[in-house]
């Protein structure tokens, strides 16, 4: 199909077309290789195969400390489920234990010590949650020469940080960022261990483990063009398919939905105003200021449009640089882009005044553009660098803004694409594994690019525009599978190393 004739055909109704014919005109939006003639690749896009998306709101928005979902909040996850695990054993097995033991592979052992590894992994052997979790304790886990104790069926074992083995960061193990952990006898022989992994934005599952026990989707859909192809066959909107798939998948009324969405969008606008709220240095072994409440304050002084856009950029640094101090964000879709989404949802709320319902509603948009992300590539930066967590961000909030305002899902679409694609190739480079450079100023030109793509979208024909999210998404995963190690989360290369005088 050529161009022309594709613009001509996306002017007509979807209303009276044939499920075939339907969807023709949504997988139209692909250029024909023979259009490009011999510059056309080897390998065209193929729609993705994988089973229809189980994920939940809740599993894709967690709420836990920072600086890292995928080093901080994982790892207290899953210690906390291994501490369970414990206790679940049989008495005969606790009986002759004397020890814990912990490996990190992966860019765990990498950048874990600066992403607070090690203090999630005793805070959740030690019995914290991650929505509850103490940050005070979180912090007075930074000492590493205390120890602490530990009762696991009524055997006292201690808790401390030369249990943790930082292993190589090279390993053929199935996931980058894999924790083993061990129960040790005296003679150091392991009377019970699992291997877990780290998977991104607070996931984590353990080898051979069994499938949840979950309910299956009202409505199955593993990409946005079976999603939109939903909406028509069935003349549902976005919002009522999001709610009966997360009611079908958790078991769960609508008014406990609602309920998690509100504490995730509380949870986002303390974040700001926490950050707005505190200044000085960062915890790290450089100098690092915090900048938020600064450029906050001076913005007031601007012109309207120079205001705007440093305000949206100072309430994604104030998350950020909170989350860099390990207090309470949400995933979204990870901790290291925990700024993103909260900026603009700040902005929904203080500058366009939108209600909660509106608020709601946009959630819903993001969480579908993080559930395609996370189910057909990653948002992991230790597998496709932080495009996939950034990137994801900004596509995420620029959905949320885009559908809470009003716009039909071919606009909502198109502004994720954009934010999205305009983050392709970007690499995962922490200085030093700390969540600080460059990735708390990453969040806010997330933001400011998320506002940009839904401006955009909004503004032209979207029947024009060639991109579409899944093939955005399938080239982002390609992109992530094509960076070096070094680019990947392990703080080796780029900014990495560029920034450290040896």
């Amino acid at each position: 199909m050529d161009r022309r004739t594709f613009l001509k055909l996306t002017t007509v109704s979807l209303a009276g077309l044939s499920p075939l014919a339907k969807l023709e005109l949504l997988h139209a939006k692909g250029i024909s290789a023979e259009q490009l003639g011999t510059s056309a690749p080897a390998k065209g896009f193929v729609l993705p195969r994988s089973e229809a998306i189980t994920i939940s709101l809740s599993d894709l928005f967690k709420v836990g400390p920072g600086p890292s979902s995928s080093h901080t909040i994982a790892p207290l996850r899953i210690a906390a489920d291994f501490l369970q695990a414990l206790e679940n054993l049989p008495t005969e097995t606790i009986r002759p234990a004397q020890a814990l033991e912990v490996r990190l592979y992966g860019s765990l052992s990498a950048t874990g010590r600066g992403h607070h590894t090690d203090r999630a992994i005793i805070a959740g052997l030690l019995g914290e949650k991650p929505e509850t979790c103490n940050t005070s304790l979180m912090d007075a886990l930074g000492d590493t020469t205390k120890s602490y104790s530990a009762t696991i069926q009524g055997k006292k074992f201690t808790i401390h940080h030369g249990m943790i083995v930082w292993d190589v960061v090279e390993h053929n193990l199935p996931f980058a960022n894999t924790m083993v952990m061990r129960l040790l006898a005296a003679d150091g022989s392991s009377l019970f261990e699992r291997e877990y992994y780290s998977t991104g934005g607070g996931f984590f599952q353990w080898k051979g483990q069994p499938p949840a026990q979950r309910g299956k989707p009202l409505y199955q859909y593993n990409s946005m063009e079976s999603f939109r192809r939903i909406l028509t066959d069935h003349g549902k909107t976005l919002d009522e398919v999001m709610l009966a798939n997360e009611m079908a998948i958790m078991g769960v009324d609508a008014a406990t939905v609602m309920t998690r969405l509100d504490l995730i969008i509380a949870t986002m606008e303390n974040s700001v105003k926490q950050g707005l709220a505190e200044e000085g240095l960062i915890p790290a072994p450089f100098e690092f200021h915090r900048k938020a409440k600064l450029i906050y304050e001076k913005s007031l002084g601007e012109e309207s449009a120079s205001r705007f856009m440093k305000q949206l950029s100072s309430y994604a640094l104030a998350v950020s640089e909170g989350n860099a101090c390990g207090r309470l964000a949400v995933t979204a879709p990870t901790l290291g882009s925990a700024g993103t989404m909260p900026a603009v949802l700040h902005m929904m709320k203080h500058h366009l005044n939108m209600p909660q319902e509106a608020l709601r509603s946009g959630l819903l948009a993001g969480g579908l553009v993080g559930f395609l992300c996370k189910t057909n590539a990653s948002v992991a930066g230790a597998e496709v660098g932080c495009q996939g967590e950034i990137g994801v961000a900004s596509a995420m909030a620029a959905a949320m803004l885009a559908h809470a305002s009003g716009a039909d899902i071919d606009t909502t679409e198109v502004a994720a694409t954009m934010a999205l694609e305009h983050h392709l190739g970007m690499s995962c480079d922490p200085v030093g594994g700390f969540v600080l450079i460059p990735c708390i100023e990453r969040n806010a030109f997330g933001a400011v690019k998320a506002y940009n793509s839904y401006l955009i979208a909004s503004t032209e024909l979207t029947s024009q525009h060639w991109e579409d999210l899944d093939r955005v998404i399938a080239a982002m995963l390609q992109t992530g599978q094509a960076l070096p190690a070094a680019f990947r989360e392990t703080g080796a290369g780029g900014l990495g190393s560029s920034m450290v005088n040896c």
